[in-house]
Order: structure tokens, then sequence, then C-alpha cells
């Protein structure tokens, strides 16, 4: 092929293939109007003679951008980055783009990012909204969306199951003989907060083991120092934290009291960061799977995108046993 010094543009792969420009157009975005051996030969020459659609023609044809919106409350918490890399790696496999966006743990600055990313993707993910279900259900209404970490019904969801990890962690210190734990508490409007303090009482009331719901506390490092003084002065001798942040913040006010971990007080945390396993003492703590959940949420989407009906997906968590607890 001669080379040339301008872009292949769709009236080329026409001429080539002795055909219209309008059933090119067709050939690529809807060739279920196309007959098998006209767009058998389209798509053979275009990827011959190297054409790429321009994004913008296509997205005017088609009504669809090739983007996809991904909302997070915060991504200061290495959490979402886990969530985000697999969010991409799904998104970059379907051949389409991520726009992401942090809110700053603000319902309100989610609300606002949800309407601006709208009209510019064909559908998004939103992790862990905070926004309430009235609105939430409106602004899902905006574009085909997935929830991740928030179930609503008639809206697709992937969900970690934070209320087994819970029992988990729960039954962990009551084989240790605990008797009286604590839970530091995250957002109130949280839906993985309530699953977590639900999953720690139906355990503690099955093991006999005493339990204090404290907080809520900022979802930080910060807000699991303000954490562990609380838990001191209940009298707990274990403490269950929101997230590894939470958790390593609590380890460091109490090595900065002098308690002992885990002999005087065994922590534990949710999310499994890197910093858990590295952290002295190292941090038992309730993984989760954060970037199987970023595939899984924009394959859902990607589903939903293809007409597939709306589903829940569970994906299972696992204790991490590490020297916090003993």
């Amino acid at each position: 092929m001669p080379v040339t010094t301008r872009p292949v543009t769709i009236r080329d792969v026409a001429r080539q293939a002795q055909v219209s420009v309008s059933t090119v157009s067709r050939a690529l975005t809807a060739p279920e109007l196309v007959r098998a051996e006209t767009r058998v030969r389209v798509l053979e020459i275009a990827d011959r003679l190297g054409y790429q659609p321009n994004p913008a023609a296509r997205s005017l044809i088609t009504g669809r951008t090739g983007n996809l919106g991904i909302v997070v409350p915060d991504l200061g918490n290495p959490f979402y980055p886990g969530v985000m890399r697999g969010a991409q790696a799904s998104a970059r496999d379907s051949g389409r783009s991520v726009f992401f966006c942090d809110s700053g743990g603000s319902a309100r600055q989610e609300a606002a990012l949800v309407r601006s990313l709208a009209p510019q993707v064909d559908g998004l993910v939103l992790c862990s909204p905070l926004t309430g279900g009235a609105e939430l259900a409106e602004l899902v209404a905006l574009r085909t969306t997935v929830l991740l970490n928030r179930p609503l019904p008639g809206v697709s969801s992937v969900l970690m199951d934070s209320r087994s990890g819970a029992e988990a962690a729960l039954a962990r210190l009551a084989l240790l003989g605990h008797q009286r734990c604590a839970y530091l508490g995250g957002p109130d409007e949280s839906w993985t907060n309530g699953e977590r303090l639900a999953g720690l009482r139906s355990a503690s009331d099955e093991h006999g083991v005493g339990l204090r719901a404290l907080g809520p506390f900022p979802p930080s490092f910060a807000g699991g120092e303000l954490g562990a003084d609380e838990a001191l002065g209940a009298g707990v001798t274990a403490l269950v934290a929101y997230n590894d942040l939470m958790a390593l913040g609590a380890l460091q006010r109490l090595r900065e009291r002098g308690v002992a971990v885990p002999d005087r007080m065994a922590v534990i945390g949710f999310d499994d960061l890197l910093y858990s396993a590295v952290c002295h003492p190292s941090l038992t703590t309730v993984a989760l799977p954060m970037e199987e959940g970023g595939r899984a949420a924009v394959r859902e989407l990607l589903a939903r995108l293809a007409g597939e009906p709306p589903s829940t997906r569970v994906l299972p968590t696992a204790l991490r046993v590490r020297a916090s607890t003993g």
C-alpha cells in the first residue's frame, strides 16, 4: 500500500470496498443492517488501510461516546485506586476510556459529579455512594449505572460480602478469649458500615461476646486515632475498625499510649491494604476484592449497555490473620 501523508478516511474505505460511505458507516456501527459478505469485506479493507473511526463522528452516529464514568468517595483512601485499576482494565479490554472523579466524601459533590458526567459518558459506576435513597434513584435514572457496595432495587450492583467478613473477625476474637469488643464505625450513610456492624452483632450474639458500637468516625487514619481513645475508655480488649486506615490510626494511638498489641488490645481492620501486611505489628484484616470489584462493576455495566437486565453479584471476602490479634 502506498504511503500517504493524510489519515485514511471513511471515503477511502468506501472506494476500496466499492460501496457507499453510508454502507461503511453501517458496517462499522450497526453491522446487523449490512449483508454479512459486505460487512466482512468492509472490515477487512478498513483493517488493511488502518482506518480509525473519528470518535466524535462515531458518537454522533451511534449516540455512544465510548466513555465510562467512575465516581469514588476518596482517592486518598488506597482502597479506591485498587478498584480503579480493575475498572480501567475491564474498560480497556472493551476499547473504552474511563473518567475518574473523586467526590471528597461529600454526598452533595457526588450528586453534582454524576449530573455533570452523565451527558459525557455511556454509563456510570458509583463506588460506595453516599447519596440518600430517593436522590440516588434520581441520579441512576440519568444514565445506565452500576453501584459498587450499595444495593438499590432495579439497579445492577456488585457487593463485597462485608457481613460475612465481620462475622469471621468476631469469631476469631471469640476464639482467642475476648469477651468485650468495640466496633469503630465509619460514616452512618455507608452501606458497608451497616453491613459490618450487622455481621459483628450477629456473631457477638452467637459467641457471647459483648460488643460496643462507637462512632461514627471519619474513615481515615485520624479517625482511627480518635476511635482508639474511645475504645480504651470503653474497657474493651479488642477493636474492629471500619477500614484499614482507621485500624492503622488505632495502632498508632495505642502505641503512643503504651498499650501493647495484641497483649492488651487486639485490632482488626477491613480492606487488606498493602500497609496492613508491613506495619508493626502486622494487621489482621478482612480482605476485600478491590481490583476484582472494579473489573466486575465495569463488566456488569457493559452487560447493561448491551441490553441485559439488572443483576446483583456478591464477591467473597476472607479474614487475613496477622500479628495484631496474636
